[in-house]
């Protein structure tokens, strides 16, 4: 049975974030090392890891790194001072590089070549290809690169976060033995896989390994040393004090350009690069030992991500997935007609997102729409969403859009969007100071016969039509009053200066949403303790808030059966005698991201259902805009409890959460056959389809003669 790595764990009835988090990206890691996958889609999980690691050391370790201050022993809920949980940080994440390029370099890599996808270094070049790459350099690489001379007496020069450069050790004049150090930075703007001519297949080399090549070119009449590749992290958060900034658009653009120049935090080096290479580089840019990761392989590993989705490789690809169409709504029909006849709760990428778009984009030209109104948190660069909303601001009708500015690492995009929505006529909002508005939801009003009425889409995903297809999400759209009055009133307190009030049907964070799960969970604590049917199962991502792990642990004691799926970060510890041993937890790592948020009540035999923008976690509940909404219709209450007990059932990609922390590879036996969720609810999406597809195909009926017709 497979294991991962044990964490280190604290007597604190609470687990670590940060590490639970880690091991989180350990289960990815495992896609990539699993030799029964293609090698592209294994280079995929590889990238995946190296993005996400990434991000969490510009995030969370930046953050640690400013609470860790002289004196400053205050503990997190599992007993660690912020000194403590880097220093653990760093360890695992030494641990994950080792593994990351130990995957690339022994097995992916290997595979590739076999397939035709070579990356080829510069002594392996055939005389045409030196040539090529010669010529190339000259032409388009050497024009563009600027080296920049590093002095003692000078500050290092700003490099980019993330990006690639070179660190150059020249040979100093006899009268200054010391050498001396240039910087050479790969501009973003080049391609970082370079094609090579004269084999079949896709050979390349990578761009910094040209640049090496041939920097002498750089510093003619110099010897040079050595020339060795890095990559600098900088600290991401970088928070706005929206109490003092007057214009939150221009505060926002200022945040781009501080992230741009905040500390250095991580280092990344070539394991080859010489001692005094990297003392220049820590010393230079203020890193401890702790700082600095030597990487065997080619730096940068998330950029791999192209070659994952490189064309004419199929052989290389798992065989794709295709969302499915939905039987309620024909294509031909009118997307307002569909809902007309009741609820649609669509399960992406598994059930096409296309539904979605269809009615954003017939709202926007129907006459008959009024008004539409939207939050929106993270969307694609050429999004259709926004198109639509451009376009029915642009024919009068009234557009309210809530662009969250501060939706970390998309701000730049956003801040475009709102600026071509404005221009467009459509009433912006810049989020709601003090807060992150997070919460999926879109009202359409529209004018007919019987009366103004309402459209409302309710999601756990962000309104992004190409993360609906790598993401796993549900989506309910609705048309009763009541969820309709409620859309209005929140959106009334986003945009006016009142609060959030009480909603017929939805709770909202950070107001309603945690006192809501709180009182649902000690309900279920009751029913136990009376003898009552009572239990919880959710879905979610992340599962940090402490006085919802404390209410867990209290339904638990009185007798509920809990069961979470929860696909990251969990600080709750399951199993412990005396405290949750009526709790368990699994987490399935597969081919979509799970990302549907998704709680079940048992309420004594009468389950209450929901979904949900909102994690478990402090941040959600109370610096967060969330929404909470009840899924009441029979239909849209069973299949999301298929999917949650789906998702349980996992013994294939599913790994379930021992009490000393450590994750454990679910496996089949007698008692759990194999399930392997996500292929099911694509099985499932596509015999639907199938099944209405054949319940619409025409009977075909002969012609015959007016004789044959009366003697029948």
């Amino acid at each position: 049975m497979a294991k991962e790595p044990k964490s280190k764990t604290a007597d604190a009835p609470f687990l670590n974030r940060e590490l639970s988090w880690i091991d989180f990206n350990f289960r990815v890691l495992q896609q990539a090392e699993d030799a029964a996958l293609p090698p592209l889609e294994r280079l995929k999980f590889a990238a995946i890891t190296a993005s996400n690691a990434d991000e969490f050391c510009m995030v969370r370790v930046g953050g640690l790194k400013l609470l860790r201050q002289p004196g400053d022993e205050r503990p997190d809920p599992s007993g660690r001072t912020p000194a403590a949980q880097l220093e653990e940080i760093a360890a695992r994440l030494r641990e994950l590089v080792e593994r990351q390029y130990a995957c690339l370099l022994k097995e992916i890599e290997p595979a590739l070549r076999k397939g035709g996808i070579r990356r080829l270094r510069m002594d392996e070049l055939s005389a045409a290809q030196r040539r090529h790459v010669d010529a190339l350099f000259a032409d388009s690489i050497f024009p563009v690169i600027t080296p920049v001379a590093v002095r003692p007496d000078a500050e290092f020069p700003l490099l980019a976060g993330l990006g690639l450069a070179l660190c150059v050790r020249l040979e100093g004049p006899p009268e200054e033995p010391a050498p001396r150090h240039a910087v050479v930075a790969m501009p973003k703007n080049l391609p970082r896989f370079l094609a090579l001519p004269g084999e079949a297949g896709y050979p390349y080399v990578l761009l910094e390994d040209v640049v090496r090549a041939h920097v002498d070119r750089l510093f003619p009449g110099v010897a040079v040393r050595e020339c060795a590749a890095f990559r600098i992290t900088r600290n991401a958060d970088v928070g706005v004090r929206e109490d003092l900034a007057g214009d939150l658009l221009e505060r926002m653009r200022e945040v781009l350009v501080e992230r741009k120049e905040s500390d250095c935090i991580r280092l990344e080096l070539e394991k080859r690069a010489s001692k005094e290479v990297q003392a220049f580089l820590r010393a230079a840019l203020a890193l401890e030992p702790a700082d600095v990761y030597a990487v065997p392989g080619p730096l940068d590993l998330a950029a791999f991500f192209r070659l994952a989705n490189l064309a004419g490789f199929d052989a290389l690809k798992i065989e794709p997935w295709n969302p499915q169409p939905l039987p309620e709504t024909p294509a031909a029909e009118s997307a307002f007609a569909a809902l007309k006849r009741g609820n649609l709760l669509l399960f992406h990428p598994y059930e096409s997102y296309d539904f979605v778009l269809r009615w954003l984009q017939e709202a926007a030209d129907d006459p008959n729409v009024l008004a539409i109104k939207q939050v929106l948190y993270r969307v694609s660069d050429n999004s259709p969403v926004v198109a639509a909303l451009l376009r029915a601001a642009e024919r009068g009708k009234h557009v309210t859009a809530l662009v969250e500015l501060k939706a970390r690492f998309d701000e730049a995009r956003n801040i475009d969007w709102a600026d071509a929505l404005a221009r467009a006529g459509a009433q912006v909002i810049y989020g709601v100071k003090g807060y992150k508005t997070h919460a999926k939801v879109c009202v359409v009003v529209r004018r007919e016969p019987e009366g103004v009425v309402r459209y409302v889409h309710y999601g756990t995903g962000n309104y992004n039509e190409k993360s609906a297809r790598l993401y796993s999400d549900v989506s309910l759209l609705t048309a009763p009053e009541d969820y309709g009055a409620d859309a209005s009133a929140f959106f009334n307190a986003l945009t006016g200066y009142s609060q959030l009030g009480k909603f017929r049907k939805l709770e909202a964070a950070p107001l309603g949403i945690r006192p809501r799960l709180l009182e649902l969970i000690g309900g279920e604590a009751e029913r136990s303790r009376q003898g009552e049917e009572a239990g919880i199962e959710a879905k979610l991502n992340s599962l940090a808030d402490p006085e919802l792990i404390e209410a867990l642990y209290k339904a638990s004691q009185a007798g509920v059966k809990i069961r979470l799926n929860v696909r990251g970060i969990c600080c709750l510890r399951p199993g412990v005698k005396g405290l949750s041993e009526n709790v368990s937890v699994v987490s399935v790592v597969d081919r979509y991201l799970e990302h549907a948020r998704i709680v079940r009540f048992r309420n004594g035999g009468a389950p209450l259902t929901f979904i949900s923008s909102a994690d478990w976690m402090p941040r959600n509940l109370d610096r967060r805009i969330e929404l909470l909404v009840p899924v009441e219709d029979p239909a849209g209450a069973a299949k999301l409890a298929e999917i949650l007990e789906t998702c349980l059932a996992d013994t294939r990609q599913a790994w379930a959460l021992r009490s000393d922390g450590a994750w454990e590879r679910r496996q089949p036996d007698a008692k759990r056959p194999a399930v392997r969720a996500q292929e099911e609810f694509q099985r499932r999406a596509e015999t639907r389809a199938a099944e209405a597809l054949q319940r619409q195909a025409p009977v075909l009926e002969p012609q015959r003669p007016a004789e044959q017709k009366k003697q029948a």
